[in-house]
């Protein structure tokens, strides 16, 4: 089928809580086809999900081979792959005693967390959560009311009770939130959907102090930032400080639906039999799919890449930035998560590169964000380039030719 006649299948048939305008087909490390065969430059990823690129040999080998073997057993039954997968997560996480709660996405990774913490405190009458403002952690009743953006809980009120909300950055605010009934404080290293916005140096070793001192839980949340899109693991080793818990899905599974509850020492046994299940999580399928991508990150040395790729990318951008410099703000992120702030809607540059062959995403009015496969080559981060220079040359003609006047269209002093 062509992009016109999928476009109007869905249309007819699927609830419209999405609104396309590719029908991708095909995809194969950092490029993807449509269904009229036209090449795209894939620097979303998924939204930060395709972490090894698109079918990755080693992982489609993985799913294949374990298609053929075993796919479902469900959690009544021990199946090989959840442990080994599990293993190397803990042992990844640096995180004493830790240990695994597999589900199927980020929103269900993050509802497990705030249940964790809410039986971790029942005993305490400890139930509430503190949530950053601009945080995004899913779609669910309990995780968009933990979603600190009023844009994503209009129209499904009444909320849950039991959370709050500070200011990321601002320690002073989660303070004054903290009450005798917290139980946690739940925060991305990077807020990801909330403008590509990374903790401060200091954020996150003061709040672990802060929870410590007040005896509640820290929380991370790294469905966006974990799996080795900031060129560490995970997002909070950027800053030298373990969470007691955290969640992870998205690059998990480089595409194959997977989530992850990882818990220290402290949490680790909280959940027992009765507390908390899943029928598909972590089945054999999706854990065979989730080692492969541990193991190529591993084998190709994807962290440092990541690091050397995103400081490169970096480079490139703030030259780009440079040359427009009264409407881009600046380039903020960390490893390949990375977002040009700008100081006009960033919706316009995003159609822009899309019409030259590129995909990024633009989040938060004003911010391109860019999520590149961690396996990205300087050969294409240099097309990138050349793609992001050429569409912002463009839009600011455009800009100066509807404004004559350059204060009217945020390009003034």
């Amino acid at each position: 089928m062509k992009t016109g006649e999928i476009a109007k299948l869905q249309k007819e048939y699927l609830i419209p809580t999405y609104a396309p305008e590719l029908a991708l087909v095909e995809g194969s490390g950092t490029s993807v086809w449509d269904a009229d065969g036209n090449e795209y430059l894939d620097f979303i990823s998924g939204i930060a999900v395709l972490n090894i690129g698109h079918c990755h040999p080693k992982m489609v080998r993985a799913v294949q081979d374990q298609v053929g073997t075993l796919v479902h057993v469900s959690n009544l039954y021990y199946n090989e792959k959840q442990p080994l997968l599990a293993k190397a997560l803990a042992e990844h996480s640096g995180l004493p005693g830790a240990k695994c709660f597999f589900c199927n996405s980020g929103a269900e990774a993050n509802e497990g967390l705030i249940k964790l913490a809410r039986l971790w405190g029942s005993d305490k009458g400890k139930y509430e959560i503190v949530t950053m403002r601009q945080s995004f952690h899913g779609r669910t009743l309990a995780t968009l009311t933990a979603t600190g953006q009023e844009k994503v809980q209009t129209g499904f009120a009444p909320l849950p009770s039991g959370f709050a909300y500070a200011n990321f950055n601002d320690l002073r605010s989660i303070e004054e939130a903290i009450t005798p009934h917290t139980a946690a404080v739940l925060v991305e290293a990077l807020q990801g959907e909330g403008g590509v916005i990374p903790a401060e140096p200091e954020f996150l070793s003061n709040l672990r102090k802060l929870c410590d001192e007040r005896g509640i839980l820290l929380l991370c949340d790294e469905v966006q930032a974990g799996m080795g899109r900031t060129g560490r693991w995970f997002g909070f080793q950027n800053y030298d400080v373990l969470p007691d818990a955290f969640s992870l899905a998205k690059g998990l599974g480089n595409g194959f639906p997977i989530g992850a509850i990882v818990a220290g020492e402290s949490l680790a046994d909280v959940f027992q039999p009765g507390h908390h299940a899943t029928t598909f999580g972590g089945t054999p399928l999706a854990c065979a799919a989730a080692l492969a991508v541990i193991e190529v990150i591993e084998e190709e040395e994807l962290l440092a890449n990541t690091m050397m790729m995103g400081a490169y990318l970096v480079e490139g951008l703030c030259e780009i930035a440079a040359k427009h410099k009264k409407w881009i703000s600046e380039v903020r992120g960390i490893g390949l998560l990375l977002g040009l702030v700008l100081d006009v809607p960033a919706l316009p540059l995003q159609k822009k590169l899309q019409e030259k062959g590129m995909l990024s995403l633009a989040t938060a009015g004003n911010i391109l964000r860019l999520l590149p496969p961690l396996n990205v080559s300087q050969k294409e981060i240099d097309l990138a380039l050349g793609l992001v220079a050429e569409a912002c040359e463009e839009l600011h003609e455009e800009m100066a030719a509807q404004s004559p006047n350059p204060c009217e269209c945020g390009m003034g002093q």
